[in-house]
């Protein structure tokens, strides 16, 4: 009894630090400010000079300047690992810059980023023909993310149970159905 009981409690320890480990915060992303934003709309409306700012998205521009880069960025909401969520409607735009050069492949347009900084004012650039006002951030740190896809494939029909033999393959085709989930990593 004894021993099932450890067993019992080993597997919950182990299963509260898998679950900690997939949400955790990147090291790059991680500050120990108790006032840090991670809301797009609070920072648009007070985007103080030096406010600690954490927030994600979809990179809309890179241009390598003569010693920084800009970013353009249209927001996504964050969760708490900072991972853009990408079933979110876009929160408007901000405008990062990194010191140096930053390759523009590596920052391409429509690739996942969220950035660790501070607020430095805001700034108006033109979105089109429109002029945006961008709140403004420079960087300490950054995590691109990738979008990995699965696909689950349904087996629909009569039988009671899922067709997985071999023979029922070439007999109902048109009874797959699937869909595809998209996990940012």
């Amino acid at each position: 009894m004894k021993n099932l009981r450890f067993i019992k409690s080993a597997l919950c320890v182990t299963a509260l630090l898998a679950l900690t480990a997939c949400s955790s915060l990147p090291e790059q992303l991680a500050s120990d400010n108790p006032n840090l934003i991670t809301d797009y709309a609070t920072w648009q409306q007070t985007p103080n000079v030096n406010t600690d700012v954490r927030l994600g998205g979809v990179i809309a521009s890179v241009d390598n300047q003569a010693d920084r880069t800009r970013i353009e960025v249209v927001n996504l909401p964050i969760d708490s690992a900072g991972k853009p969520d990408i079933d979110q409607e876009p929160k408007g735009r901000f405008v990062v810059y990194l010191q140096g050069f930053e390759d523009p492949v590596a920052f391409a347009p429509g690739r996942l980023i969220t950035f660790l900084g501070s607020s430095n004012g805001t700034e108006v650039s033109p979105v089109g023909e429109f002029d945006y006002d961008f709140p403004v951030m420079n960087a300490q740190g950054y995590r691109l993310w990738k979008i990995e896809e699965r696909v689950i494939v349904n087996e629909t029909g009569s039988y009671i149970y899922p067709c997985r033999g071999i023979y029922c393959r070439d007999l109902h085709y048109s009874t797959r159905q699937g869909r595809i989930i998209q996990d940012v990593k």
